[in-house]
């Protein structure tokens, strides 16, 4: 039988799970995500790349930095990003290969 602390850390655990998949759920995040995985990008080239408003790419982008999928880096005034770490892209490549294998 598990301890009450175990079993309040996996519950934990599952919450956070369960807020990264909710997080990577939106299909506008997930283009974001399949761009920043071929390399750095300023958020001007986020937005023109998938024709969207500046604004609305800056707001997923935080979402996405909340979630620690992605992170941020400043050179000047601009701030470059990428897939935080390479989970982020084992987690995208498991995905795809999953639907790409029904």
């Amino acid at each position: 039988m598990q301890s009450e602390a175990t079993i309040m850390k996996q519950m934990e655990e599952i919450k956070q799970v369960s807020q990264l998949y909710k997080v990577l759920s939106d299909p506008t995040r997930l283009r974001i995500l399949l761009l920043l995985k071929e390399g750095e990008h300023n958020v001007t080239a986020i937005s023109e790349q998938l024709e969207m408003e500046q604004s609305a790419v800056s707001h997923q982008l935080k979402l996405l930095r909340d979630s620690r999928v992605v992170k941020a880096r400043r050179e000047g005034k601009t701030i470059f990003y990428t897939l935080d770490d390479h989970h982020v892209i084992d987690i995208l490549n498991q995905t795809f290969e999953h639907i790409e294998h029904r």
